[in-house]
C-alpha cells in the first residue's frame, strides 16, 4: 500500500507493522494523537512510514516494576494509527499526527536490524474497529456525562461543554478515554474494553474511583 492507502478492514491492514512503546498514552480508532518525535530511532521510524505504510502500532510497555530494563516488555494489546499530519522542525524534530486505525494483539516482535522494535500483529478480534460509530446506541450518554462534570469539578477541569454536547457518542468516549488524566493501566483498560458501551462504563468506573481517592491533575484542561 502506498501514500494513499485506505484502511476498510483487517485484510488491508499490514500483519507487520513498527512499535512505538509509549507508556500512558492511549490511541483508538478514529481518536488522534500529536506527537513530538525527536530520538533518533523515532526519527528513523517516522522516515520509513513515510516511504511504506505510512502506519505505526502504539502500545504501552509494561507497567514499571522496580527498575525498567533497557528493551521493556510490551503489553498485548496496541492500536494501529495512520500518518495524517506531519511537519519538520528548524531543529530535526518531527511533528507528527497519528489517527488511529483499529486496535491490534501483538503475536510475536520481529528480529529486526531496525533501530526501532517491529512486530507481527493480528486484527482478527477488533473487526468492529473499523466501522465508524459501532455500538453507539447502546453507550449510557447520560452517565458518562454525570460523571465528566463531577470530575470536572473536583478537579477545576475546563471543559468545552459545547463541543461535548456536540459530539457524537463514539467520539465523546474515545476522545475522553484519550485524554482525560489517568495512569498507563487504566488506559490500557479503556483500550482493551471490547466494545463503545464497555468503554463508557470503564471510563466512568475509572472516574468514580479517582473522584473517591480525591485523585486527578488539577492544571489538566480537556478540549
Amino acid at each position: 500500500m502506498g501514500m494513499n492507502a485506505v484502511y476498510e478492514g483487517a485484510k488491508d491492514c499490514p500483519a507487520a507493522i513498527p512499535l512505538f512503546p509509549l507508556g500512558g498514552a492511549l490511541l483508538l480508532p478514529r481518536g488522534q494523537m500529536p506527537l513530538n518525535i525527536f530520538e533518533p530511532r523515532y526519527l528513523a521510524m517516522i522516515d520509513d512510514a513515510l516511504k511504506g505504510d505510512r502506519v505505526i502500532g502504539i502500545i504501552q510497555p509494561e507497567p514499571e516494576n522496580g527498575r525498567q530494563p533497557e528493551i521493556p516488555p510490551l503489553l498485548k494489546v496496541g492500536c494501529l494509527g495512520r500518518l495524517t499530519q506531519f511537519s519538520e522542525t528548524g531543529d530535526g524534530r518531527y511533528i507528527i499526527t497519528l489517527t488511529g486505525i483499529s486496535r491490534f494483539r501483538l503475536l510475536d516482535e520481529l528480529a529486526v536490524t531496525t533501530p526501532y522494535r517491529q512486530g507481527r500483529v493480528s486484527y482478527d478480534s477488533f473487526a468492529a474497529d473499523f466501522v465508524a460509530r459501532t455500538g453507539e446506541e447502546e453507550v449510557d450518554r447520560k452517565g458518562l456525562l454525570k460523571a465528566l462534570r463531577d470530575f470536572a469539578k473536583a478537579n477545576d477541569l475546563k471543559i468545552d461543554w459545547k463541543g461535548v454536547n456536540e459530539a457524537p457518542n463514539e467520539a465523546l468516549v474515545n476522545a475522553l478515554s484519550m485524554m482525560c488524566p489517568f495512569g498507563p493501566r487504566e488506559k490500557q483498560a479503556l483500550l482493551e474494553a471490547s466494545t463503545l458501551k464497555d468503554r463508557a462504563e470503564v471510563l466512568v468506573a475509572i472516574t468514580e474511583i479517582e473522584l473517591a481517592r480525591g485523585g486527578g491533575d488539577p492544571d489538566t484542561t480537556l478540549q
